[in-house]
C-alpha cells in the first residue's frame, strides 16, 4: 500500500486500483447498517424486545444514517477528508462492539442508532472519488464504486445469517468492529488526503443545505425517486426474512443462500454509470422505476408465494434500486462541484428516510396483512415514484434528471 498524498482540487488520479479500493471499503463499512436486518428475531429476544418492535433495530441504524449524512457528511466540504472519514470509523468501531455486549433493549436501540451515525463515511468516500475522476468517466467511475457499495448492502445479509446460525449474533457485531478497525488501517495509509477549498463556517454550511435543495429541482426530483425506492428495498428485505423462516421453514443460513442470489443486482451499478455517461439518463430511470414498481408481480402469478418467486423479487428489485441510485448521483454530482458533499448528504439523507421508513412499517405490515399487504405497499412506491417522474413534463428537466 502507498503512503497517503495531499491531492491538488481537481487532480483526476482515480486508477483502476483506486476504485477498487474505494469500492471495497464503501462496501465494508455500508455493511454495518444490514448485519441485523436478517436476525432482528434472534436479536430482539435476547435484548427483550418485543417482535413488533423488532423492525425499530433496522429503521433506527438507517435514521442514524441520515442523521449522520445530514450533520456529518457536509463537513467534507469544510475539514480534511480523509480524517474525518477515520474519526466516524472509530466511532463506529465503540459503536459496534457496544451492540455486541449490551443486553438493554432501550441501550440496544440508542447504540444502533449510534451504528448508523457512525457509518457515514462511505459517503465522504464517494464525493471524494467523483471529485477526484475526471468529467468523462465520472460515471464510470461512481458506478464502480457504488457496486461495491451495493455488494456490501447485500452480502451483509447472507453473512450475517450465516455467522449468526453458527456463532450466534453478538458474534456478528465483535466481527463487524475488527472488519472497521481494518478499514480504518486502510484509510489512514492508502486515501489521499484532500483539503476542501470551502471558507464557510460549520453553521453556514448547514444553512447551505436548504438553499441547495430549494433551487436544484434535479436533487429534489432524484431524492424523492430514491427515497421510495429505497422503502421498498428496505421492507422487502426486512419482511422476506420473516416469510421465509415462518412461511417456508428456512434457516438462517438458507435464508443467507436466499439474500445471496439477491446479490445479483449489484451489476446494476456499473451499467447505470456507462449510461449515465452515454447520455440515456431518463430511459434508464423510466425502466429502473417501471420494473421496481412490477418486480413484487411474482407473488401474484404463484398464489403460495414460492421461494422462487420471492427470489426474482428481490433480484429485480436489487436491480432497479441499484440502477437508479447511480443514475440520480451521476446528476446530483454534476449540479456543482465545490457542494457534492452537501449535494450527496442531501440525496442520500432523503433516500435512507425513505428506507427508514419502509424497514419501520415491514414488520407491522407483515404482522397485520402478511406477504399480500408487503406486496401491495411494496409495489406501491415504486408506482409513486414512477408517476412523479412521468409528471415531469419540462424538456430540459428530463433531459437532466
Amino acid at each position: 500500500m502507498r503512503p497517503a498524498t495531499q491531492v491538488p482540487h481537481g487532480t483526476a488520479t482515480m486508477t483502476r486500483g483506486m476504485v477498487l479500493l474505494f469500492a471495497f471499503c464503501c462496501g465494508a463499512i455500508v455493511a454495518n447498517l444490514y448485519y441485523a436486518q436478517p436476525i432482528i428475531e434472534l436479536i430482539a429476544p435476547d435484548v427483550g424486545l418485543t417482535s413488533s418492535m423488532a423492525s425499530f433495530i433496522v429503521s433506527l441504524t438507517q435514521i442514524g444514517y441520515a442523521l449522520g449524512m445530514l450533520f456529518l457528511v457536509p463537513l467534507g466540504d469544510l475539514l480534511e477528508n480523509r480524517r474525518l472519514m477515520i474519526i466516524t470509523s472509530v466511532v463506529a468501531i465503540a459503536s459496534l462492539l457496544s451492540a455486541a455486549f449490551t443486553d438493554q433493549p432501550n441501550v440496544f436501540l440508542l447504540i444502533s442508532l449510534l451504528v448508523g451515525f457512525s457509518s457515514v463515511s462511505v459517503q465522504i468516500l464517494i464525493p471524494l472519488a467523483a471529485h477526484l475522476a475526471p468529467e468523462e468517466s465520472r460515471g464510470r467511475v461512481v458506478g464502480g464504486i457504488m457496486g461495491g457499495l451495493l455488494l456490501g448492502i447485500l452480502l451483509a445479509r447472507p453473512v450475517s445469517s450465516v455467522v449468526a446460525d453458527h456463532f450466534g449474533w453478538r458474534a456478528m457485531f465483535v466481527i463487524a468492529a475488527l472488519l472497521m478497525a481494518a478499514i480504518s488501517v486502510v484509510l489512514a495509509v492508502t486515501i489521499p488526503k484532500r483539503q476542501p477549498d470551502h471558507s464557510a463556517t460549520y453553521g453556514q454550511l448547514l444553512g447551505s443545505l436548504w438553499t441547495l435543495l430549494r433551487k436544484e429541482p434535479v436533487l429534489r426530483q432524484r431524492a424523492f425517486y430514491q427515497g421510495c425506492m429505497f422503502a421498498t428495498f428496505s421492507l422487502f428485505w426486512t419482511a422476506v426474512p420473516l416469510e421465509l423462516a415462518r412461511n417456508h421453514g428456512l434457516s438462517q443460513t438458507q435464508i443467507a443462500v436466499f439474500a445471496l442470489v439477491g446479490a445479483i443486482g449489484a451489476i446494476a451499478a456499473p451499467i447505470a454509470g456507462r449510461l449515465a455517461d452515454a447520455g440515456h439518463t431518463r430511459i434508464a430511470s423510466l425502466l429502473a422505476l417501471l420494473f421496481a414498481s412490477l418486480s413484487f408481480l411474482p407473488a401474484f402469478i404463484h398464489p403460495v408465494y414460492s421461494v422462487i418467486g420471492l427470489a426474482v423479487t428481490g433480484v429485480v428489485l436489487d436491480f432497479c434500486v441499484q440502477m437508479n441510485m447511480v443514475l440520480g448521483q451521476r446528476a446530483v454530482y454534476a449540479l456543482d462541484a465545490k457542494s457534492r458533499s452537501r449535494l450527496n448528504a442531501l440525496y442520500m439523507t432523503s433516500i435512507f428516510i425513505g428506507g427508514a421508513f419502509g424497514s419501520s412499517v415491514a414488520s407491522a405490515v407483515y404482522e397485520h396483512g402478511g406477504w399480500l399487504w408487503i406486496v401491495i405497499v411494496g409495489s406501491a412506491f415504486p408506482l409513486l415514484a414512477l408517476l412523479r417522474f412521468l409528471s415531469v413534463s419540462e424538456k430540459r428537466t428530463l433531459a437532466t434528471a
